[in-house]
């Protein structure tokens, strides 16, 4: 990204975190990263070659896992230093990055596509265990 680009970007994160203080900057920037890696691993559409849209459901699912690959064990604690205490507070900073232009939406997208989603601290605490016991067995 251009340094302009960057520039840019920043101040339109700077300029939500003014109106919504509750996630830190890297949890917007964390999520933008988290789209890009969710589309990587969704590919494109079939039938169109195109970039297709991402749901709140198949976002949260690639949260998890580039959380999981970004920062281990670590994830849980990083989410709730970032002001992320569950899957609905990724979906007020997916809302505000749409509000500021930074993503688009669909008329179908909602808030409410990430309430009750993943209960990241389960996961990554089950996802750890599973991985310890299968280093504990060698």
């Amino acid at each position: 990204m251009a340094s302009s680009d960057q520039d840019l970007l920043e101040d339109k994160i700077q300029s939500v975190r003014r109106r919504d203080r509750r996630y830190s900057r890297n949890a917007y920037y964390f999520v933008l990263d988290a789209l890009d890696y969710t589309m990587t691993h969704l590919g494109r559409d079939q039938l169109t070659g195109e970039d297709r849209h991402v749901g709140g459901r198949e976002l949260l699912a690639g949260i998890r896992e580039y959380a999981s690959d970004q920062y281990g064990p670590m994830a849980d604690m990083v989410f709730e230093r970032w002001g992320i205490d569950d899957a609905a507070d990724f979906g007020e900073i997916v809302f505000n990055l749409v509000d500021a232009e930074l993503l688009s939406r669909r008329a179908t997208d909602s808030r409410l596509d990430f309430v009750d989603g993943i209960d990241f601290r389960d996961e990554f605490e089950q996802r750890y265990r599973e991985s310890l016991e299968r280093i504990a067995a060698r």
